[in-house]
């Protein structure tokens, strides 16, 4: 038996409140006077007015930097030397073992050594 799972338009929870039903009309009497009872709290304690409150600014003090005394400062040596740094040279095979380089599979590079392994990468299915 196989399952399948159902998109987000496949919903058992309901996506829209619906509106509130009291079972009776007793509860939903109880419920109106406690709200008003609530109401009527929060506007007691509620600020009169409604300007934001100021708040005092702090001024601004930098901060402090602490550094360590590490003693005479040396010069470094002069050489007298003004350029920029030489350039390395390209690395390139300078021996006699390999022959050439072969492609076993897809881009896989093979380091041929001698004409029997040539002869081989070559008739090597792919």
């Amino acid at each position: 038996m196989t399952m399948h799972l159902e998109g987000p338009w496949l919903t058992t929870t309901g996506k829209h409140k619906t509106k509130r039903r009291w079972a009776s009309a007793e509860q939903k009497r109880k419920h109106d006077e406690l709200e008003a009872s609530w109401q009527s709290i929060k506007a007691k304690y509620a600020p009169t007015s409604k300007l934001p409150v100021k708040v005092a600014k702090k001024s601004f003090t930098p901060p402090v930097v602490v550094r360590r005394d590490t003693g005479p400062r040396l010069p470094s040596l002069d050489t007298g030397y003004k350029g920029a740094v030489n350039v390395k040279a390209p690395m390139q095979y300078t021996g006699t073992k390999v022959k050439g380089i072969g492609t076993m599979h897809k881009s896989n590079a093979v380091p041929i050594f001698t004409d029997d392994e040539a002869v081989d990468i070559a008739h090597m299915r792919r």
